[in-house]
């Protein structure tokens, strides 16, 4: 063996120990500015993104392949990672009702038009709430230029929340108990049911891989909501990093009935590392850049070629994906994940509307000229 090559593995073995090195002192500086809390839910956003990246866990992808070549096994995987989180989470919810809370909305035209909206413009850009942060992290180009402006839909979505829930809604309906989890339980077996029916032969097997990344993605959900109190979500932290910068630079969100909730203000105040939202999605950031840096030294990505087009509707969709899920309470984590595994049925009317919704987004792909990124 040459010098040079002996020395190739020692730089990179050097460069994946500074990886670490510098995931483990964010989480040390968080912990030391803000507290124990918040250094925990950027480790438990760490390992979110590592599980996404590393072992291929997705949303918007998972429902692509079902709808164009029924395949059901992403699908499914998400199903038992949420049936995994509703086993323990209902007893929790249950016996922990003063420090702990689901993720509860009520089910309105502006939710299941949101969710709808957003399931077409998440097949658009390949990517979800945790998706395109996922994405982003790992340098892809289309993602980094969805996020920014999925962040300022969030933010004027939220501004327009009240006029949308004006519409009309039902009460927050919520499954509770033994009863509510067998109910969920069900619910998720039958859509799995479905699911393998449907399938396409020779594909009704879950790979070992996402068996294992359900299970631990189930895991960090349960550890977010044990530090958080609350379930994991991703919509929320976006539109507040705009709100924050709207702030700065002068703006005066008094007359926002969203933003100048007392919560809402507050946090709009404080430091970005005390949000909890925020700190998550930095973490799943910050884990895609791990496993990429990991595996390729860095994160270049060529740009694609793709038409004026298909950037115009990246920017669009990337509007739409912030706006529609501030609409829908949540994105595929926030309602569809978190909110039927912690028994709101808004969860249940997410997934269909934003399933249907995902119909729809496959076939814009080719007429957006985004096909080439299949």
């Amino acid at each position: 063996m040459t010098a040079m090559t002996a020395a190739a593995p020692a730089g990179v073995g050097a460069k994946r120990g500074l990886l670490v090195l510098g995931a483990l002192g964010a989480v040390v500086a968080v912990t030391l500015t803000a507290g124990v809390r918040y250094g925990l839910l950027l480790a438990i956003g760490l390992g979110i993104g590592l599980v996404l990246e590393g072992l291929r866990f997705g949303f918007a992808g998972p429902w692509r392949a079902m709808i164009l070549r029924r395949e059901p096994a992403g699908l499914l995987a998400q199903l038992l990672a949420i049936a995994l989180v509703a086993i323990v989470a209902f007893p929790m919810l249950s016996t922990h009702g003063a420090e702990l809370s689901g993720a509860q909305a009520p089910i309105g035209f502006a939710m299941v038009g949101g969710a709808f909206v957003f399931g077409a413009a998440m097949q658009i850009v390949l990517g979800c709430g945790s998706g395109t942060l996922v994405n982003a992290g790992s340098g892809n180009p289309v993602s980094l230029l969805a996020l920014p402006f999925f962040c300022i839909g969030s933010f004027f979505g939220a501004l327009n929340l009240v006029w949308w829930t004006d519409l009309g809604s039902l009460p927050i309906l919520v499954l509770h108990g033994t009863t509510g989890l067998a109910v969920t339980l069900g619910l998720l077996a039958l859509v799995a049911v479905v699911a393998l029916a449907i399938a396409a032969p020779g594909t009704r097997r879950i790979p070992a891989r996402l068996i294992v990344a359900a299970a631990l993605l189930a895991a960090l959900a349960l550890a977010n909501l044990v530090v958080a109190g609350q379930p994991w979500g991703v919509v929320y932290g976006l539109g507040l990093w705009v709100a924050k910068g709207a702030t700065a630079l002068g703006a005066d969100l008094s007359g926002s009935a969203f933003w100048s909730a007392p919560g809402n203000a507050a946090r709009v105040g404080q430091s970005v590392l005390t949000d909890i939202t925020s700190l998550t999605n930095f973490g799943i950031i910050g884990g895609a850049f791990l496993i990429v840096a990991w595996k390729r030294g860095g994160l270049s990505q060529p740009l694609p070629k793709l038409p004026a087009r298909a950037w115009i509707a990246t920017v669009v969709a990337g509007l739409l994906l912030g706006y529609s899920s501030r609409l829908a309470f949540g994105c595929n984590v926030g309602a569809f994940f978190s909110g039927i595994s912690t028994g709101s049925l808004h969860g249940w009317a997410w997934f269909v509307a934003g399933f249907a919704g995902s119909l729809v987004g496959v076939r814009l792909r080719p007429l957006l000229g985004l096909e080439g990124r299949a």
